[in-house]
């Protein structure tokens, strides 16, 4: 069988990430896969396996890549066409409808669509928001959600209806995740450790609750003589640097940036903390289980309650509180009987073949 997986871009996003895991395993089950790529490019193209044909159409925006994405579908006929974030969502559905292939097609959302649709402000963006529900509750297939929690919040917030969505798990983590050797982090602060170092990973952007992380370091270091590091680059660099200036924790704090392997810092941390106000399924909080480091993270929309199984692998903290956060890092970097190869068990659902196997059973696809 031949699949089309559809995205808009390869530039280091979780949701790209996930799908171009997802074209890899499914590959390895000896499938012909396509990533189709909406525009060109991206930091992760050197991760796809050879076995995936990469297909950039290299449209100049999403919204005007209806035409070559047509065309493609129509010279190339892939037996099941599956789609990721909502405004690729709407063009792969347009582009299919006019070819009379809906019953091809799978879309998928990648997070809580009630939070994720005030996010861009584009009017073409809103625009594919307000649309989408309406064509997931015509189309013959169910919308894929990556958890119970943003199927529900579809449900709860949209026309979608439930026998309209499922969840699958994402293909976040390598199948040999629990024998995967890490290698040496490149932060001076982690490669030669001399007090306890609390991370987080992610955009610099509103939606991953920095602001907070920083504020409840603050708490912490009251207590405990530690450091922080975030990885990841994004729009609120400068606005962070200066929260953590005003704090007086220039020293303490790192916006390190992007690096290639996050996971192998996360590995000689002491606690890794998610702070966001919203997620779908964060596969950063995944990834830092298998990479055998504490965690910490708030109860957002959606996903932390789901993976952590409402606080039993992890503290569970109410979004937006920097004082419940501090306490529950101070109570993490204490806790010296921390049980890692629960948590190791725990999360065995999201390797890269067991969601492989569940989204071609979903797309129905059984066998070679």
């Amino acid at each position: 069988m031949k699949v089309a997986i559809v995205i808009h871009d390869l530039k280091g996003g979780g949701a790209e990430k996930m799908m171009m895991r997802l074209a890899n395993a499914i590959s390895k089950q000896h499938h012909e896969v396509d990533l189709v790529l909406l525009t060109n490019g991206g930091t992760n193209k050197d991760l796809l396996d050879n076995g995936v044909n990469l297909i950039e159409l290299n449209s100049l925006r999403t919204a005007s890549s209806v035409p070559r994405l047509r065309q493609y579908l129509k010279i190339n006929s892939p037996d099941r066409v599956l789609s990721a974030l909502t405004h690729v969502n709407v063009i792969t559905f347009i582009a299919c409808l006019s070819l009379g292939w809906l019953s091809r097609l799978h879309c998928s959302e990648r997070n809580a669509f009630s939070f994720d649709k005030d996010v861009n402000k584009s009017p073409l963006i809103k625009f594919a928001y307000f649309l989408a529900p309406f064509l997931y509750r015509i189309s013959p297939n169910p919308v894929i959600a990556v958890s119970l929690g943003v199927a529900l919040d579809l449900i709860e917030t949209t026309v979608v209806c439930p026998k309209n969505v499922i969840n699958l798990p994402n293909p976040t983590l390598n199948d040999n995740y629990k024998t995967h050797i890490f290698l040496a982090p490149s932060h001076p602060w982690l490669s030669d450790k001399t007090k306890p170092v609390i991370v987080g990973l992610g955009r610099l952007a509103q939606q991953k609750g920095f602001s907070d992380l920083i504020n409840a370091f603050a708490l912490v270091r009251e207590k405990i003589d530690s450091r922080l590091i975030i990885f990841g680059e994004g729009e609120l660099r400068i606005k962070l640097q200066t929260q953590i200036d005003n704090l007086g924790l220039t020293d303490s704090v790192s916006l390190f940036g992007y690096v290639r392997a996050p996971m192998d810092e996360v590995h000689s941390a002491d606690v890794f903390v998610l702070s966001s106000l919203f997620e779908g399924s964060p596969n950063a909080l995944v990834e830092a289980m298998a990479s055998r480091c504490k965690v910490v993270s708030t109860r957002c929309p959606c996903g932390p309650d789901e993976i952590l199984i409402q606080g039993a692998l992890g503290i569970l903290v109410p979004v937006k509180s920097p004082n419940k956060l501090a306490e529950a890092i101070i109570c993490s970097l204490l806790d010296a009987d921390y049980d890692f190869e629960n948590q190791l068990d725990k999360i065995e659902r999201f390797t890269a073949n067991n969601s492989a196997s569940a989204y071609l059973s979903a797309m129905g696809i059984h066998g070679v």
